[in-house]
């Protein structure tokens, strides 16, 4: 699989995403609906912890990945969904920072919601995979 990154502005590569990106010779494409932090058994984890929600829906969705044969390194596209997103932006970090180590700077965006599916969850992340 080759990525190229298309960035006519330069400000998005300092928050960790590229503006776009061009795939080819990838053979397959995995869809991951949203995670968030919950445990194996669906329920609500980490009440009113945004740093410890974001981390959990993040190893829930490397989770994903990994059933489906791929990584972090496979994302093209990463959306994040908050409820807060002045709470979330001193923690963003824990995100790029593994994205960083997986060698990827996926397309994305960041949506402030009023709620999420379960109210006691301030944090999803729906991604795009292809390898």
């Amino acid at each position: 699989m080759e990525r190229i990154a298309v960035n006519p502005v330069k400000w998005s590569m300092e928050m960790g995403f590229n503006q776009g990106e061009i795939v080819s010779g990838h053979t397959r494409t995995l869809y991951c609906s949203e995670q968030t932090a919950t445990n194996g058994d669906g329920e609500p984890q980490h009440d009113g912890d945004m740093a410890a929600q974001l981390t959990l829906s993040l190893d829930n969705l490397e989770a994903v990945l990994g059933e489906g044969g791929m990584s972090l390194a496979n994302l093209v596209r990463l959306n994040v969904y908050t409820t807060d997103i002045d709470l979330l932006f001193p923690h963003y970090g824990l995100l790029t920072s593994r994205l960083d180590v997986a060698g990827v700077a996926p397309t994305s965006t960041l949506l402030g919601v009023t709620r999420l599916a379960i109210p006691s969850l301030m944090v999803e992340l729906e991604g795009t995979a292809v390898g």
